[in-house]
């Protein structure tokens, strides 16, 4: 059971996954729960904040800000403990965070920060919420126990984006999770963070404790992952964009990446991954209101709708790389693919020509090297302030007039690029960024709305 931030945002929220995760454990009292949390609410936005802080040299804002995090959670701690409880779990927030002001003081006195001391600095939100949830469920008498994530997710040095060890991972996991639950008591740990083998702390990246939640189910042989956030489900459009979606009640997993992949915010793109391996199925749940059944996802998806969803991916860069010398050359696709390796970006949309290729991409901040060295062999043209919108259902495969009506439905709307996956399960549009809000409602209006 993975809660995100908005779901232990304060005290109340808190105290709704209480009663969640009581409810779980009182339907399966043989088998307890695993608990996973993100930091609080806007947490890790702040820590990162003090990270720009310390590199530009502010050690007193830097301070300042630890210590309105840390006067946060000690309230919250406050709040929800009470006694020897309490008091240990408040000495235990402060001295975390005291730890963390020295560092900041001393990345600002540096100037530098280190994408190691960066992930020092940002794994604090899930330490400190994970411990404050973990107390809360002893408070309210159920059986469970913290549990430091680093010791059971073990990935590779690549810090702020690193990939688990799948293999030590589980064997750490068993270890770790495996000997509290067979205690009968609750594990909970944080989500986003890890360590390599040598125990140097480790981030995921940005909305990774989807993925760790989807790890530790897998390793530990979980009947099901359970993402709890602050929506009903998967959407059938971006609300922002669409004005009345619809919940998605079933998606196959194959439906589910596409969707995460392509910008859909509800699931990280990465979580599928460890459920596929071993058939888990993964429930997306609305910890506001726990009565609603959400959005199951597993291996054959809901073989009744035409389509499962739409999502948008916005402010991506379409790159033109243009050489005579491609033609009828083999090598020259490896050599153009090397280059974004190197720098290691990745590309979401890819069409070619006989001299051309066209790719789009989401991180922006290499681009300067990227274009430098594509330039060496090639020309290249960059387009900023493009949108990937992306129709995704599993029939596309099966009934071709799904590709036609999506087509028309864009008509005479400037599409860019266009491309439709060997497995034909999404087609995607590329078209500029103002646009993507108009195309959307478009095809929200030809395939879900009645």
């Amino acid at each position: 059971m993975k809660f995100g931030g908005t779901s232990v945002a304060d005290a109340r929220a808190i105290g709704r996954v209480v009663d969640i995760v009581r409810q779980q454990r009182d339907a399966q009292p043989a088998r307890p729960p695993i608990v996973v949390v993100s930091a609080l609410s806007k947490v890790t936005d702040g820590l990162i904040r003090t990270v720009q802080l310390a590199r530009d040299g502010q050690a007193d804002d830097a301070a300042a800000l630890v210590r309105q995090l840390c006067d946060r959670h000690t309230a919250l701690a406050n709040g929800l403990t009470s006694g020897a409880r309490r008091d240990g779990l408040v000495a235990e927030l402060r001295h975390q965070f005291d730890e963390l002001t020295g560092l900041v003081h001393a990345l600002a006195v540096l100037r530098e920060v280190s994408p190691r001391s960066h992930d020092a600095v940002v794994a604090t939100g899930e330490l400190a919420s994970s411990r404050i949830v973990a107390a809360a469920f002893a408070e309210a008498a159920l059986a469970s126990e913290w549990v430091d994530a680093r010791q059971a997710m073990i990935t590779d040095d690549e810090h702020t984006l690193a990939a688990p060890d799948m293999g030590a991972s589980c064997e750490q996991s068993r270890t770790h999770i495996g000997s509290v639950l067979s205690r009968g008591r609750i594990p909970v740990l944080g989500g986003f963070i890890g360590a390599t083998p040598r125990g140097i702390t480790t981030t995921l990246g940005r909305g990774g404790s989807d993925y760790s939640a989807a790890i530790f189910g897998a390793c530990l042989d979980a009947d099901e992952i359970q993402i709890w956030t602050d929506v009903d489900g998967m959407l059938t459009a971006d609300p922002r964009m669409v004005p009345d979606p619809v919940v998605v009640p079933q998606l196959s997993f194959g439906e589910a990446s596409e969707l995460a992949y392509f910008g859909a915010k509800v699931l990280h793109p990465a979580t599928i991954l460890p459920a596929v391996s071993k058939n888990i199925p993964v429930r997306i749940l609305n910890s506001h209101q726990p009565r609603n059944p959400g959005t199951l996802i597993t291996a054959e998806g809901r073989p009744d709708a035409p389509l499962a969803a739409l999502a948008c991916k916005r402010d991506v860069t379409v790159v033109d790389i243009t050489s005579t010398r491609m033609f009828m050359a083999h090598g020259f696709l490896r050599r153009l693919f090397e280059v974004f390796e190197r720098f290691r970006t990745a590309v979401d949309v890819v069409t070619t020509s006989e001299v051309s290729v066209s790719v789009t991409v989401d991180d922006g901040r290499r681009l300067p090297d990227i274009a430098a060295a594509l330039q060496e062999f090639s020309q290249v043209a960059c387009e900023p302030q493009m949108a990937i919108v992306s129709v995704v259902g599993e029939r596309l495969h099966d009934d071709p007039t799904l590709f036609a009506r999506a087509i028309t439905a864009l008509d005479r709307m400037p599409l860019r690029l266009v491309s439709q996956a060997a497995s034909r399960r999404n087609i995607t549009f590329v078209l500029r960024d103002q646009d993507a809000p108009a195309a959307m409602a478009r095809l929200h209006a030809e395939f879900f709305q009645s």
